[in-house]
């Protein structure tokens, strides 16, 4: 491998353990609260539609961080 292209592995790799994390987090944070509230979680189309733009202000964020340099 050229050490041009290893800082993308890292790059990918650091982006899979920061996803999980954050994934992992998020349904850790949903369970506590359907435990709290003795529900089952469930998940409506307005609620996944505001999640998924949620994800998607997020990613655009990111990709906006070297804009500029």
């Amino acid at each position: 491998m050229d050490q041009k292209d290893n800082w993308k592995t890292k790059v990918f790799l650091i982006g899979a353990v920061v996803g999980t994390l954050s994934g992992l987090l998020a349904a850790y944070i949903i369970t506590q609260r359907a435990d709290r509230a003795e529900v089952r979680p469930q998940l409506s189309a307005g609620e996944g539609v505001k999640l998924g733009l949620g994800v998607l202000g997020v990613l655009r964020q990111v990709a906006d961080l070297n804009v500029g340099k």
